[in-house]
């Protein structure tokens, strides 16, 4: 592991005993002083000091406000030094288009965070200071975040004007805000510790829930965090086994072009099964730092989901004792689905499973407004927008921009033939996808870790482009059958059927 991957799983691993720290505080409206004790040895001196920052806030939810955003804000200052600015700078801008044109924000929003990281990732051209990864991943998430507060300050403010010209007042609307946010809560939110560099994302109605929540000790914690964090050592091991035994390093090297081919194409499976072990075990770490504070938990009836929050509209309970009969779950900060992403058939499934609360915000965010009706030419457009959003490099971009092609051949060629096979072959079909779809992911990875044009290139012309050239091949096989394009479905098949619960709705 690198110093910089050490970095981040020590931040991951502080956030946990920090986030009971927030949740104690909240129950009880002062800071606990003896029942996280032996957490101390976890985080060590970083979580003493959080505790003594959280001690001269004032108690209630104004301590998990300033609290977590003074958590947050000492992680970023520590990890990103003087390059804080940078988020300084987007956060202020966004505050005053949004206090400019609150009708319109949301598209400002967008275009001045975008717009900025381009300036941010330029840097090195314009001959100033490169920023550390650290504040790179700091910007990322914090783009997310203040888009989607742009939109949830849209919506208010539409949703007030309507009122107005109507004249009737329909109460408090699922997910709306009480009020557009001051500029120092738009701080808070921003540097607020939890998923800071990592994710999950999580809009500004999630975080508001969280300050308010009633009750937070009849929330369970510590059994959903121990069910979220038991395959996470397992997954770590992996990830360092396959990493030393498949270095991607030497994908890079002229000698790795000298193996015959059936090495060069295997090569790319662990690779890909390192890469997603790495982030097996980061997202799942940050989910618990989520969960030890209780944050984006809801009563299993709200039917929240990754990114969005609740669905249905549920009351807050109004004592203990109700609160404490509830059923919760964490779904709104759930970042990954470890057996979705391996076991799903199709293409289009394994992005749903993968980063889900990202998933979220590019769905809500780009797709709905892409520039065209298509499913695959939104697809193009979503696809387009985020690999911008991780970066410039092209590996990106040639990663990103395959998975539109795969989505239009498997959709073409499932509508013209699947529907004609047996049961028994539909399960036979479902095993042949799934395995085709483990390959064009594979093959799509190794653009995302090579990241150079050069490179990418050089590996995927060692392979004869054979993803490419077979998803062409099925798309053309798909358009002579008279298959349909790939449109919405409800539900969807997971590997012979062992998927362990419904697969979600898009």
């Amino acid at each position: 592991m690198s110093p910089e991957e050490w970095t981040y799983l020590v931040v991951l691993l502080i956030s946990i005993p920090i986030g009971f720290l927030f949740k104690k505080a909240g129950e009880s409206g002062s800071l606990p002083s003896g029942e996280l004790g032996g957490g101390g040895h976890l985080a060590g001196d970083s979580l003493e000091g959080s505790r003594l920052m959280l001690s001269l806030l004032p108690a209630g939810p104004g301590l998990k406000r300033w609290g977590a955003a003074a958590v947050g804000l000492g992680l970023t200052l520590f990890t990103c030094g003087p390059h804080t600015l940078h988020s300084l700078i987007t956060i202020l801008g966004t505050w005053a288009l949004i206090q400019a044109q609150p009708c319109s924000c949301h598209a400002l929003a967008l275009a001045w965070t975008f717009s900025y990281l381009l300036f941010f990732r330029a840097l090195s051209l314009l001959g100033l200071p490169t920023p550390t990864p650290f504040t790179n991943a700091v910007q990322l998430l914090l783009t997310l975040k203040l888009v989607s507060l742009a939109s949830e300050v849209q919506d208010l403010h539409l949703a007030q004007r309507k009122e107005m010209a109507t004249g009737f007042s329909k109460g408090p609307s699922l997910g709306l805000l009480p009020d557009v946010p001051s500029l120092m809560e738009t701080l808070s939110y921003s540097y607020c510790y939890v998923g800071i560099m990592t994710g999950p994302f999580f809009r500004y109605r999630t975080y508001l829930d969280w300050l308010e929540q009633p009750f937070p000790g009849a929330v369970p914690s510590l059994r959903p965090l121990l069910r979220r964090a038991w395959p996470a050592p397992l997954f770590g091991l992996l990830f360092l086994l396959s990493s030393h035994l498949f270095p991607l390093e030497a994908v890079r090297e002229d000698a790795f072009y000298a193996r015959p081919l059936p090495a060069r194409l295997f090569y790319m499976i662990p690779v890909f099964f390192a890469f997603r072990m790495r982030f097996y075990v980061a997202w799942i770490a940050a989910e618990c730092g989520c969960i030890a504070a209780g944050f984006g938990a809801y009563p299993v009836a709200a039917k929240a989901r990754a990114g969005g929050g609740p669905t249905l509209q549920c009351p807050p309970p109004s004592s203990p004792e109700k609160a404490a009969s509830l059923e919760y779950d964490y779904e709104t900060i759930r970042n990954i689905d470890c057996y979705g992403t391996d076991f799903c058939v199709r293409v289009r499934d394994g992005m749903r499973y993968w980063n889900m609360t990202v998933q979220w915000w590019l769905a809500q965010y780009v797709y709905k407004s892409a520039p065209a009706r298509s499913y695959v030419l939104r697809s193009a457009w979503t696809m387009l927008l985020s690999a911008y959003w991780h970066g410039l490099h092209p590996g990106y971009y040639l990663s990103f921009l395959t998975i539109p092609l795969c989505l239009a051949a498997e959709g073409r060629l499932e509508s013209a033939l699947r529907g004609r096979l047996s049961p028994g072959g539909q399960k036979a079909w479902d095993w042949v996808h799934w395995f085709l779809k483990m390959r064009a992911y594979d093959y799509m990875c190794m653009g995302f870790v090579l990241l150079s044009l050069g490179d990418t290139v050089r590996y995927w012309a060692s392979v004869y482009f054979c993803v490419h050239i077979l998803a062409l091949a099925a798309l053309l096989l798909g358009l002579a059958l008279g298959g349909g394009g790939p449109g919405r479905r409800k539900t969807a098949p997971s590997a012979a059927g062992l998927a362990p619960e419904k697969l979600r709705e898009e």
